[in-house]
């Protein structure tokens, strides 16, 4: 029984030649039948009545040409690439003949060599004998020619299915625009094609924009076989050219075509002889053939003219059907090209070939779409969780803070954890972290209402508890569903105490200077959103150089653990961290939040991550003075007093008489609108402070005063004067304060 060879066969040595099947019309004859994928070359039988169908009426190809031997049963895989077919011509020349490629492009040659029907209709003397009895008969051991090609075909297109379908799940596996174009050029080559270029709009459209300007491309990608270690010197002196011209011309090949495995490589993938950008002429031929969407062969009229304009006019166009022009459309417009070329010594592109390309070419513009959407959506996502926490934390004075933000996820990048630092009249700070539920587009919005909540809450100086009462009244307003935690404190640097307020946020730690850590326990409270519950808060020391650390539940608790064991180990992480810095040295916030989220593992990121530390430095009591004046005309006269005395003991004697004139004014204005005892403080920090505090809740307002106005002036040399100064509102009232820059001398004392 005789077999003839297929693509996944081994060489079969060749036979002798047929005898003409008795009762045909006419001589039986073999063909080849040329693969766009697997490059097979199918052996087929003879068949009557003279059929040109593929399979009929053409000589068989020798096995050794048949294999190709380019992965088309693997999809995408870097398979051997017979560069020419080098051996297989070898053999067909020995034996007198020419390669299947030639015999399929003039039927004349084939005939003489002996590798096609002759003239007058008998097998050529290559093809494979047949039993005798006829081609149509089953027995002597014979195939019908006809029943193999079809079979051959059959496998053919299964293998053409199989590419397909590896290669678009290779392309739909990536999520990024850059790996989407990455895997249609490893799947492409050398499977389907030597080279490939990849053409996208820059900028590329996302959703329903409509481009502004002119369209332009960008060449995005490149790949190519590499040359392989058969070249001759010639070859590799074109290879190591400088001028890319000379290089293109050393590759063409002596049919004139370009053979692009011959071209110089620049970098990881080499350059391919196209121009990096291209502006497509609206009317113009490339313009037609991206508006046609199909893919089209080069060898087309409208390629021939539209393939120069992308690629560049002083650029060589691959002759015949060697190049396929393949538009990438996505939901709604043409967003790019695919260009697939193959080298000379490979078989062209079939007309099969050009559904092929339509498949890549379609799943490549749908992917890219979705990652250009992907893009967007992590781009707003990131800007709003960026918008919701704040950009730089504020340097309060007598404490000092250090924050870190992490997402649940790259695919999760919204959130509802935040945190905040807020200053407060008379040198305080208010420190929040809450988590909203969630971590949805919804979840960060809620949090970010709620933070604004909280900001204008702390600005009217509202004691912790009654923060977060107001926080849950907000809440229930949002929605019945919407709920939170939250952990409010505010710090005094000038008492060195800490007031605290929990609504269901796991407890702070406090570490302190000689290396003992330990979690304050404040009352748990119900969260945020519950309604109908109060809160309650407690009242704790903040020992100079301590360290509060305030965080979310994602960094103590996940599937692995419970959250009281996370805070334990939170603890001892922050005792042992202590200690390898010294008991007399706390150790750096910004180290130690990164030492802090080291602690997580590989299956503790469930949730995002907030953490907010501050570290206690206070204002020592010999940096204060503080006084109470009786709202009576007199009070800045013995303002000014007060304020030289200290001036005097702090050794700024220099800040003297700009001190004088600011509380004079100040002080002033405190006294004509008060009903009850002005206050009256100095603090000495890295500058002088003065906050002068009354019971009117009226803000004081600059205005540009008239010339025959006798007052209106006070604010105006304030602001003139003063390096920063400002007024808040208090629930009892208002404090207006304002800071002078320290002498040289002393500044570098402190």
């Amino acid at each position: 029984m005789t077999e003839y060879p297929t693509s996944q066969e081994g060489p079969q040595p060749a036979t002798a030649a047929a005898t003409p099947a008795p009762g045909g019309s006419g001589a039986p004859s073999s063909g080849t039948a040329r693969g766009g994928l697997g490059q097979v070359a199918v052996a087929s039988g003879a068949s009557g009545g003279g059929s040109d169908e593929p399979g009929h009426g053409k000589a068989p190809v020798p096995a050794a040409e048949a294999v190709r031997g380019t992965g088309a049963g693997t999809p995408g895989g870097r398979l051997p690439h017979a560069r020419g077919g080098e051996a297989a011509r070898g053999k067909a020349s020995a034996a007198g003949g020419d390669t299947p490629g030639d015999a399929l492009q003039d039927p004349a040659r084939a005939a003489a060599a002996g590798t096609g029907p002759g003239p007058s209709g008998a097998p050529a003397s290559g093809a494979p004998a047949t039993a005798a009895g006829g081609a149509g008969r089953h027995g002597g051991g014979a195939i019908p020619g006809g029943a193999a090609g079809e079979a051959t075909a059959a496998r053919r297109e299964g293998d053409r299915l199989r590419f397909v379908g590896a290669a678009t799940r290779r392309i739909a596996r990536g999520i990024d625009l850059d790996e989407i174009v990455l895997g249609l050029c490893r799947a492409t080559v050398p499977t389907f094609s030597d080279a490939i270029l990849v053409y996208l709009r820059d900028p590329l459209p996302v959703g329903d924009e409509r481009p502004v300007g002119p369209v332009v491309l960008r060449l995005r990608r490149t790949d190519r076989l590499r040359p392989i270690d058969d070249l001759t010197g010639g070859v590799t002196g074109a290879m190591a050219a400088a001028d890319t011209a000379a290089a293109t011309h050393a590759a063409l090949a002596p049919g004139g075509e370009l053979d692009f495995s011959q071209l110089p490589m620049v970098g990881p993938q080499g350059d391919l002889p196209a121009a990096e950008l291209c502006e497509i002429r609206p009317g113009g031929a490339l313009a037609e053939v991206l508006r046609g969407v199909r893919p089209v062969f080069g060898s087309s009229a409208a390629a021939r003219a539209a393939l120069p304009e992308l690629l560049g006019a002083e650029h060589p166009v691959p002759r015949g059907q060697r190049a396929i022009l393949a538009p990438l459309r996505g939901r709604r417009r043409v967003i790019g090209a695919a260009v697939f070329l193959r080298t000379p010594d490979r078989p062209a592109f079939e007309q099969n070939d050009l559904l092929v390309a339509a498949q890549l070419a379609t799943h490549t513009a749908l992917g890219i779409d979705k990652a250009v959407l992907y893009g967007r959506e992590a781009y707003i996502a990131d800007e709003l969780q960026r918008t919701m926490l704040p950009d730089s934390l504020p340097q309060p004075t007598g404490v000092r803070l250090a924050s870190r933000y992490l997402p649940a996820a790259e695919t999760a990048r919204v959130g509802g954890d935040w945190y905040d630092a807020i200053p407060l009249p008379g040198s305080r700070v208010a420190l929040v972290v809450g988590d909203v539920m969630g971590h949805s587009m919804t979840s960060a919005a809620i949090m970010g209402q709620l933070r604004t909540t909280a900001q204008t809450l702390a600005q009217l100086d509202l004691p912790p508890a009654e923060v977060l009462h107001h926080l849950d009244e907000q809440a229930q307003r949002l929605g019945s569903d919407r709920m939170a935690t939250c952990l409010y404190a505010v710090y005094d640097p000038v008492s060195h105490r800490i007031t605290i307020a929990n609504a269901g946020h796991p407890p702070p730690v406090l570490l302190h200077l000689g290396g003992r850590a330990e979690v304050l326990r404040v009352p748990p409270g119900a969260p945020i959103g519950v309604g109908g519950v109060d809160f309650e808060a407690v009242e704790l020391d903040a020992p100079a150089g301590a360290t509060l650390l305030l965080y979310t539940d994602g960094l103590v608790e996940s599937r692995l653990r419970d959250v009281w064991t996370g805070i334990e180990q939170l603890r001892e992480r922050l005792a042992t961290t202590a200690q390898l810095t010294g008991l007399d040295h706390p150790p750096p916030l910004e180290a130690l939040c990164d030492d802090v989220l080291d602690m997580l593992g590989p299956g503790d990121r469930d949730d995002d991550i907030a953490l907010l530390a501050a570290r206690f430095d206070g204002i020592a009591p010999s940096d204060v003075a503080y006084w109470f004046l009786d709202p009576e005309e007199t009070a800045p006269g013995r303002a000014r007093r007060f304020a030289r005395r200290a001036l005097t003991r702090w050794g700024l004697e220099e800040l003297q008489d700009s001190l004088e004139l600011l509380v004079s004014e100040v002080v002033t204005n405190a006294v004509r609108y008060a009903e009850r005892p002005v206050t009256l403080r100095l603090l000495r920090t890295d500058v002088l402070r003065c906050e002068v505090g009354d019971d009117s809740p009226q803000l004081p307002r600059q205005r540009r005063a008239r010339d025959t106005d006798e007052g209106g002036r006070g604010l105006f040399l304030v602001n003139r004067m003063a390096r920063r100064w400002g007024a808040t509102r208090l629930s009892s009232g208002k404090v207006v304060w304002f800071e002078l820059a320290l002498p040289g001398a002393a500044a570098e004392r402190r």
